[in-house]
């Protein structure tokens, strides 16, 4: 019988938000394509993409969301693996996933450069703790 490890949930939970954000991006793209008549293979590179396309914030954050975020999904598996169970490495998991839930949720909205720019510091913070708790726990077993 499989036991679940509760740094899981955090690790989920990203992963949701990666996809909602996946969906989100599709829809506004497609969308756009749609009313503006774009041909699919007018926009092949990135570049074209950017061209062409006004709206680009959905993927913008979808990018984002596999650029630090990897150092958190490393964390997790690090945790996993070595079966490091510390409520600390718990709860600073969750707190990372929140700042990147609102991270996503301003820029894929409103997009106000310095609210976005807070949370991700604050982020960044709160990953880092969590490296600094994750590598202690290892420090002591």
């Amino acid at each position: 019988m499989v036991t679940s490890n509760p740094i899981l949930w955090p690790g989920l939970a990203l992963v949701a938000l990666t996809f909602a954000v996946t969906v989100v991006m599709y829809r506004r793209r497609i969308g756009e394509m749609v009313r503006e008549r774009i041909h699919p293979q007018s926009v092949a590179l990135s570049g074209q993409l950017a061209q062409r396309l006004s709206d680009s914030r959905a993927s913008d954050n979808y990018r984002n969301l596999f650029e630090l975020p990897v150092l958190f999904y490393f964390g997790v598996a690090v945790t996993l693996a070595t079966g490091v169970r510390d409520p600390w490495v718990v709860g600073l998991a969750w707190g990372f996933v929140v700042l990147r839930i609102a991270h996503s949720a301003i820029q894929c909205s409103y997009n106000k450069v310095m609210h976005r720019f807070r949370v991700f510091l604050l982020g960044t913070a709160v990953l880092l703790a969590f490296w600094i708790r994750l590598g202690w726990q290892l420090a002591q077993a």
